[in-house]
């Protein structure tokens, strides 16, 4: 039966590579390695020393680097005591391969280090099944790294079967039938929550989702937005599974917020495929809000980042409500707040841990929504019971009070409904600006 590699048990000291071959991208790389820290940190593998390569003529087939590199790279992991090599760029299966073979120890690449990180945070099932089928994608061109040998099967039958297949061809052959299932299993689960967001879509109900990159501060902004509690941790990818919650906006209407997958630079495009589904909750969504953490150093590229997935998916073209998130840290700095004010115009600057901001946030978020709903002042008569009770169910009800034999109304109603309301209203409040 084929079976996924998994991290090692014993690996508890790595050091980590990252490798560069212009000069111009010294410092992104610098700022890539410190960030793989960060993500093997998470696994809770001690990193004993980070290294920083420059290649000058290119990256080498075999190895990334030269075979010179290599060995020097591979004598200080065994100097440092290290169990593990980590790369900071992705490593082809024959490269991988021939640095294992080279230094006897475990030698693993960006891409594998956030597949385990995803495998150790998925909760739901939809979200084990997409690891597992990004794992399994992963894995499947690196099987002859699994084997050290090329074993054939005999043939059951007798000679004229001949020497049957190689082993690797037969773990191959499971592999895939395995990616099959798994396919199967997810597209199940996949439909089950098509058919729950159809009943959603249905009611009147608007929806927005939260992206942004890990650790920007997305569950907390949910958390603070609509009361509840979505797990919350300092650690990248804290969370992998959508939660949705309602939330009240300033006029009385409601809106569904979706808290979804954080992103990350460099982050595997299989992992990208296989988590389509969970993040189509912001292809759906009537709008985004795009959480930016504004006290990072690499605030623009970590912007630019969730922009471009959300290119992949199809949604970069949605409105989006930037909100820049733990501006108190910045605060006292005037000119860094002048230039996220250059780079992302019409940013609302917050931060979900002093709450600066939260209301501003809210009132955009109306405003977001003008053309979806309406805001009405009604007189209705007793006898028009039936369009109280259509506002209950379809809208809302911000206030109410009897007047002799007619309800005085303040409602939010869905504009698609408000032509029957057309004879009864004493005053349209859409288009008020939100009290500030």
């Amino acid at each position: 039966m084929f079976e996924v590699r998994e991290k090692p048990n014993m690996v508890e000291r790595a050091l980590l590579v990252g490798v560069y071959f212009d000069k111009a991208d010294q410092a992104e790389a610098q700022s890539l390695l410190e960030e793989l820290h960060e993500l093997v940190s998470t696994l809770e593998i001690g990193v004993v020393e980070s290294m920083l390569i420059r290649v000058r003529d290119g990256e080498k087939a075999g190895y990334l680097t030269g075979k010179g590199k290599m060995h020097e790279v591979i004598a200080h992991a065994k100097e440092m005591a290290c169990d593990c090599i980590i790369f900071d760029n992705g490593l082809t299966p024959s490269q991988q391969r021939n640095w294992e073979k080279a230094a006897n120890l475990a030698v693993i690449d960006r891409q594998e280090v956030i597949l385990d990180i995803f495998s150790m945070r998925a909760r739901t099932r939809e979200a084990r099944l997409q690891v597992q089928l990004a794992r399994m994608k992963y894995s499947l061109p690196r099987l002859a790294r699994m084997w050290a040998h090329l074993d054939r099967q005999g043939g059951s039958g007798g000679a004229a079967r001949g020497e049957g297949e190689k082993q690797i061809e037969v773990d191959r052959r499971l592999a895939r039938k395995r990616i099959d299932r798994v396919k199967e299993e997810l597209a199940e689960v996949v439909r089950q929550r098509d058919t729950q967001r159809k009943e959603r879509v249905r009611l009147p109900v608007p929806h927005a989702a939260i992206v942004g990159y890990t650790n920007a501060g997305k569950s907390s902004l949910l958390n603070t937005l609509c009361g509840s509690d979505a797990l919350v941790e300092d650690k990248v990818f804290a969370t992998l599974d959508t939660t949705t919650r309602r939330v009240e906006l300033p006029n009385g209407q409601e809106l569904l917020l979706t808290d979804t997958v954080g992103f990350v630079r460099r982050l595997p495009h299989g992992l990208v495929e296989s988590f389509k589904a969970t993040l189509e909750e912001a292809v759906i969504a009537d709008f985004l809000i795009h959480v930016v953490d504004g006290s990072a150093a690499d605030v623009y590229e970590h912007y630019q980042t969730t922009m471009d997935v959300l290119k992949e998916l199809g949604a970069d073209e949605k409105r989006v409500i930037v909100a820049v998130n733990k501006s108190d840290l910045i605060e006292h700095d005037g000119s860094r707040r002048h230039a996220l004010e250059l780079h992302l115009p019409g940013a609302v600057f917050i931060s979900v841990k002093t709450g600066l901001g939260i209301e501003t946030l809210l009132h955009r978020m109306t405003e977001m929504l003008f053309d979806r709903v309406r805001r009405l002042d009604l007189r209705v008569p007793q006898a028009r019971m039936d369009l109280v009770s259509l506002i209950h169910r379809e809208g809302k009800i911000l206030s109410q009070e009897y007047d002799g034999n007619d309800i005085l109304v303040r409602a939010t109603v869905p504009a698609s409904l408000a032509a029957k309301f057309m004879d009864f209203v004493v005053a349209d409040a859409t288009a008020r600006e939100p009290d500030r």
